[in-house]
């Protein structure tokens, strides 16, 4: 009688698929450019803006410039202003 060859059986679960190793989740970028946007079209347009700080203070004007940190404004009849983004609750079109 002729020794059978027989090779060691390796248990796998069944009906999985082989996957590609687990990839960690990609950062999400630090600006999306959605504001950049904003204050560029706002700009273009000269859309007149009201900026609520957080203190309460309600100041009108268009926007003339911007940058990381800061904005400046324009107003009629008033003092043009550098607003710090910081300073702003929010701010909407008049």
């Amino acid at each position: 009688m002729e020794p059978v060859n027989r090779k060691p059986i390796r248990s796998t679960p069944t009906g999985t698929a082989s996957r590609p190793p687990a990839q960690k989740k990609q950062v999400p970028p630090d600006q999306t450019n959605a504001e950049n946007f904003y204050y560029l079209k706002q700009m273009q347009s000269k859309t007149e803006m009201i900026f609520v700080l957080r203190d309460g203070e309600v100041i009108k004007g268009v926007i003339e410039w911007y940058d990381r940190a800061s904005l400046k404004v324009n107003r009629e009849g008033a003092p043009n202003l550098l607003l710090f983004k910081d300073n702003i609750k929010y701010l909407y079109k008049a």
